[in-house]
C-alpha cells in the first residue's frame, strides 16, 4: 500500500467511524433526555466525516487519471483496501460505541453549563481533562452481546433492508468511480451517476428506516419503551451496519458494470 492509498484509507476509516457513532449519540440523547442537543454534537461529528469526504474525493479522483495515463489499472485491488478499511472502521466503531455514548452524554450535559460549543471544545481539550477522558473507556457488555437475538423488537426485515441499503450507500459513490476506469470515455459521465446505486439506498434510509429509529427513540423518552430494549435495537442496526459494509465488498463490481452500462446506454 502506497502513501496515496494510506491516506484515502484513512480519510475512509474516520467517514465510517463517525457514521458507527453515531448512535451513540442517540443513546446519549435518550439517556440524558436531551435528544436535540445530543444531535447538536452529532452534526459537530458530522462536519468532522463531511470535511474528511471533501479530503478523500480528489485523492481518489487523483489515483484513478494517475492509474489511467499509466496505461495499467489494477484498481479493484485499492478498492477493496478502501472498502476494508470502511469494514474495520464500522468493527471499531461498534467497539467503541458504549464508550463514546458515555463521554457524549457528560458532553451533552457539559453543553447544558457552557451554552456554547466553542467553549465546550475549549473545555475538553484542556490536557487534563484529556486525561480523564479513560474514565469513560468502557468495552460492550456481555449482556448488550446477547441482547442481539432480540433485536431490540425489530423485525429481521427491517434489519435486513437496513443491511442492503447501508452497502449500496457505502458502495456508491466507490462503484461509480470504478465504472469510470472501466469505461474510461465515459468517466465523467460514470463519475455522475453513483445516484443510481446511492438514490435508492437514500430512499431506504430516509423514508423506511429513519423514521423508525426516530419513532423508537421517541418512544424511549416518553417511556412507553424501555432503554434496554432501545439498546437492543441499537445494538442490532450496529451489526446490521457492519454487515452492510461487508457486503459491499461482494457489491462494487456488479454496481460498476451497471453504472457502466447505464453510461454507454443513455
Amino acid at each position: 500500500m502506497d502513501t496515496n492509498l494510506a491516506i484515502i484509507c484513512g480519510l475512509t476509516f474516520v467517514i465510517h467511524l463517525i457514521g458507527t457513532l453515531a448512535y451513540a449519540a442517540r443513546i446519549a440523547g435518550v439517556r440524558t433526555g436531551h435528544i436535540a442537543t445530543a444531535l447538536t454534537l452529532f452534526n459537530l461529528l458530522i462536519l468532522v466525516s463531511r470535511t474528511s469526504n471533501s479530503f478523500q474525493a480528489p485523492f481518489l479522483a487523483k489515483r484513478i487519471e494517475t492509474n489511467l495515463s499509466a496505461a495499467h489499472t489494477p484498481l479493484l485491488a485499492d478498492f477493496q483496501w478502501i472498502l476494508g478499511s470502511a469494514a474495520a472502521a464500522t468493527a471499531c466503531g461498534a467497539l467503541l460505541v458504549p464508550t463514546a455514548q458515555r463521554a457524549l452524554s457528560r458532553a451533552v450535559v457539559l453543553l447544558q453549563t457552557h451554552r456554547s460549543l466553542f467553549r465546550l471544545l475549549l473545555h475538553g481539550v484542556h490536557p487534563q481533562r484529556l486525561l480523564l477522558m479513560r474514565r469513560y473507556v468502557a468495552i460492550p457488555a456481555p449482556t448488550n452481546l446477547r441482547s442481539l437475538t432480540t433485536r431490540g423488537g425489530l423485525s429481521w426485515g427491517f434489519l435486513g433492508l437496513n443491511t442492503f441499503a447501508v452497502a449500496l450507500w457505502t458502495v456508491g459513490v466507490f462503484a461509480s468511480l470504478y465504472a469510470g476506469a472501466l469505461e474510461p470515455s465515459l468517466r465523467v459521465t460514470c463519475s455522475n451517476l453513483s445516484s443510481i446505486i446511492n438514490g435508492a439506498a437514500t430512499i431506504v434510509m430516509f423514508l423506511l428506516l429513519d423514521p423508525q429509529l426516530s419513532l423508537l427513540t421517541d418512544d424511549v423518552v416518553h417511556h412507553r419503551t424501555s432503554q434496554n430494549t432501545f439498546r437492543s435495537a441499537v445494538a442490532s442496526l450496529v451489526g446490521a451496519r457492519l454487515v452492510g459494509v461487508v457486503l459491499a465488498q461482494f457489491l462494487l463490481f456488479p454496481s460498476a458494470l451497471l453504472i457502466a452500462s447505464v453510461a454507454r446506454h443513455i
